[in-house]
């Protein structure tokens, strides 16, 4: 496995090769055995992991990661070891970015732009309306705040949540459904009443 060549690394400035090497030999294998995937590395993170934001980085640091590992062994399958080492990776960002708290104030603050149509008093009532509904969300458990926030307020598909916080799409799905299920009891005790599935979108 790539495990032991997961560290943390210097990230270059970006580059389709790795740093120039005193050794021919092992130039020549990573430009026959490794490079000529990039195309289709490019295309696995794309389709597998829509939510990277920079697939040239992924690639990179992957690319980079292979390299440093065959200075200190042989690598037999060189291309399944570098898509192993990129799944490992993204992985790894995916985590860190799930650790991160997600902050949907401005999300909410989206909804509450002013409504020419709207009377003094119905403009009043919806922020109260937003606020409550802020205090919802943010009394849900992580999980199931995070993957409302996502999925109702910044409009991912559930498959896409469920790539991004490591989770099968199934457990998105019952995840939301707790979630209004949930929101939709903590706005009704605050004595709102007229709270729907679209008041989140």
């Amino acid at each position: 496995t790539p495990d032991h060549c997961l560290t943390s690394l210097d990230k270059p400035e970006y580059s389709a090769r790795p740093p120039p090497s005193m050794d021919p030999a092992r130039t020549r294998w990573f430009e026959q055995e490794v490079h000529v995937h990039e195309g289709s590395l490019r295309a696995y993170l794309r389709g597998v992991f829509p939510s990277v934001r920079d697939v040239d980085d992924v690639v990179q640091e992957s690319f980079l990661r292979v390299w440093r590992a065959r200075s200190g062994r042989s690598i037999s399958y060189a291309k399944a070891f570098l898509f192993q080492v990129a799944k490992h990776h993204v992985l790894d960002l995916l985590r860190s970015d799930r650790a991160k708290p997600l902050n949907f104030l401005g999300d909410l603050d989206a909804l509450s732009v002013i409504d020419a149509g709207l009377t003094a008093a119905e403009h009043t009532s919806r922020q109260d309306k937003i606020r409550l509904l802020g205090l919802a969300i943010a009394a849900l458990p992580a999980r199931c705040r995070d993957i409302i926030i996502l999925h109702k307020l910044q409009g991912l598909p559930q498959r896409e949540v469920a790539l991004r916080l490591g989770l099968r799409e199934k457990t998105v799905e019952n995840q939301i459904a707790i979630g209004l299920k949930r929101c939709e009891g903590f706005l009704r005790k605050k004595g709102l009443n007229s709270f729907a599935d679209h008041d989140l979108r």
